[in-house]
């Protein structure tokens, strides 16, 4: 589903040029669950962005299934992103204004989906991660746990062929963090790419694979045999 060749990404600040990422060769099979860790500075976030087509490379390729990802418009990486990727965040990246139904229901607003069907497809996600009595509930009244169980449920709302996860769990407890994984586990056995980037060695261990990053370049894999 995935395929990077030689991807590269350096910044620019001032009279100084940071090279972040130093020629990645990576390929996700479809349906996969597979972490990515590393130390602060060796480029996890920024692979995460260029996987989800929120940031640019500058040279080498990527693939999304047999879409070559380069040089898109903001429209056509919108409209990509749209179509094929969901994202969870650590920081949950929700409204606090809006109710925990309206929050699932926002991508669907962008593709200008009647209100009622998307409430309705709305509280069918939320149900399916165990939230549906708090539909009506705001960010505010949630708890860690609950807030990015909303926040799975939003990704998963558009049917996306992957979900990238940046530190999902780096603001909840252990025992929460766990639950959260086992509903990305629930989420991959259907069917779904997932992609987590984390810092935390037991959480990366609930993965089928765990790709390092070490200053820009990736490290031999550790592969484990899936749990499932």
């Amino acid at each position: 589903m995935i395929k990077l060749e030689n991807i590269r990404k350096s910044y620019t600040t001032g009279f100084n040029t940071l090279e972040v990422l130093k020629g990645i060769d990576l390929e996700i099979r479809d349906g996969e669950f597979v972490s990515i860790m590393g130390s602060s500075g060796s480029g996890k976030s920024t692979l995460l962005n260029i996987l989800g087509i929120l940031d640019n490379y500058d040279s080498g390729n990527y693939y999304l299934g047999d879409i070559l990802v380069k040089n898109l418009s903001q429209t056509q990486a919108a409209k990509l992103r749209n179509q094929h990727l969901g994202f969870v965040f650590q920081s949950f990246n929700l409204l606090t204004f809006k109710s925990a139904w309206e929050n699932v229901a926002l991508p669907l607003y962008y593709q200008k989906i009647p209100r009622n069907e998307r409430k309705d497809r709305a509280l069918k996600y939320l149900e399916r991660v165990g939230l549906l009595e708090w539909a009506d509930h705001l960010p505010t009244q949630l708890s860690g746990g609950q807030q990015q169980r909303v926040a799975i449920a939003r990704s998963l709302i558009t049917q996306p062929r992957m979900i990238l996860a940046d530190e999902p769990t780096g603001a909840l407890d252990s025992t929460t963090s766990h639950s959260i994984m086992k509903l990305f586990t629930d989420v991959n056995a259907e069917g779904i790419t997932v992609v987590c980037v984390t810092h935390e060695h037991d959480i990366a261990e609930m993965t089928q694979r765990i790709i390092y990053l070490k200053d820009g370049m990736i490290e031999p894999e550790s592969q484990r045999a899936d749990a499932n």
